[in-house]
């Protein structure tokens, strides 16, 4: 239904509430950057810091928003799979099209290799951790009726479920809490180390406006995108898994790419790379806890959940060894990361079609 259904819900309503929407989300991606760059420099930010934290949250805030109003209706699901679809697009895509936005080669630091990269990788098996602890300590059995055939099969398929599907309870969702306060007092410490330039005059209650009425644009403007997309998902017979993995996950990582983009042109690599890494870290410590801690428990399938994790830990390591090489990331590396997402789509196609089954059914 678009836009709550005061529009008709038809094909070419759907591509021009996808194009509005694109358009709107550069406009507050754009007002989102600047209040940034303003705030950070007011209260003496690192570059790093402001890419990893202030815009890093601000492009995430749809997803955090999206998940606290699925929780409160009572519809509230893991969405393991779209998440980790998410990050996948924002870890090979988002950098791929920042260093080609660029006439030079997109300039990568110490501090994004050997901090916001190896901290990511952190979160990523913090989370699994997390999966991994659920199975053991809450697991959930599947009921007699879900499997049939004989007595045997019904007790295997009871123990199976039991060992490789748990439930994140609240005290469980507050482990990846724990690490994200980590991140951010790292982040402080960096801070107060920060030598900040002066003599910039900043009117910052401007900027707090105009960061917010960024993420208020974001906001409305991805929730209506995303609605028209899937709307024209099914519309097309497009498979829920196939469109959430891809076409889902790009259009909820639309401000992320946004913002590192123009980032990039503005030759601001620090925040360019800083908002990938700092949005996924910021999705997967932060984003699913929340959810968790509003709904009480929430089921994950750990058979589903380490095959999508073991793809996102190798696009991060491979994104690492690129950034590693010269410190930067050259037009060649950037196509590299390219053919990586394509690699990446043509295996979730095949698992659509039933041509690998690495993923459970």
């Amino acid at each position: 239904m678009v836009l709550g259904g005061v529009l008709p819900d038809t094909a070419a309503v759907n591509v021009l509430v996808v194009v509005a929407a694109s358009g709107a989300i550069w406009v507050g991606s754009g007002w989102l950057e600047q209040a940034a760059e303003g705030l950070s420099t007011h209260y003496g930010l690192p570059p790093v810091v402001q890419g990893t934290v202030v815009v890093a949250i601000g492009s995430s805030f749809p997803e955090l928003a999206s998940v606290v109003v699925t929780a409160l209706a009572g519809v509230f699901d893991m969405g393991v799979g779209a998440i980790v679809g998410s990050a996948i697009f924002n870890v090979l895509v988002v950098p791929a099209l920042s260093g080609l936005a660029t006439d030079d080669d997109l300039d990568s630091s110490r501090t994004i290799v050997y901090k916001e990269a190896q901290f990511y990788m952190l979160a990523v098996s913090v989370l699994v951790i997390t999966f991994a602890l659920a199975v053991i300590y809450e697991p959930i059995a599947l009921a007699t009726g879900d499997a049939g055939g004989t007595a045997d099969t019904v007790a295997a398929a009871g123990t199976a479920g039991a060992s490789l599907t748990g439930s994140i309870t609240r005290p469980l969702a507050v482990v990846p809490l724990f690490v994200y306060g980590l991140y951010i007092f790292i982040q402080w410490q960096d801070t107060g180390d920060y030598e900040a330039e002066t003599g910039a005059d900043v009117a910052v209650l401007r900027e707090w406006g105009r960061l917010a009425a960024g993420l208020l644009v974001i906001l409305a403007s991805v929730e209506a995108l995303v609605s028209a997309i899937e709307s024209l998902g099914h519309a097309f017979g497009i498979p829920e898994f196939l469109a959430g993995m891809t076409i889902v996950a790009a259009a909820t990582s639309l401000p992320d790419t946004l913002v590192s983009v123009r980032s990039a042109r503005d030759d601001n690599s620090a925040t360019s790379l800083g908002n990938v890494l700092g949005s996924n870290t910021f999705d997967l410590l932060v984003v699913i806890p929340v959810g968790v801690l509003i709904v009480g428990a929430v089921p994950v399938n750990f058979s589903t959940a380490v095959p999508m994790f073991a793809v996102l830990t190798l696009a991060t390591v491979l994104l690492f060894g690129i950034l590693r090489t010269d410190l930067a990331l050259t037009t060649l590396e950037s196509y590299a990361l390219l053919v990586a997402y394509l690699l990446f789509i043509a295996w979730v196609v095949a698992e659509t079609a039933g041509v690998t089954r690495i993923l459970p059914a």
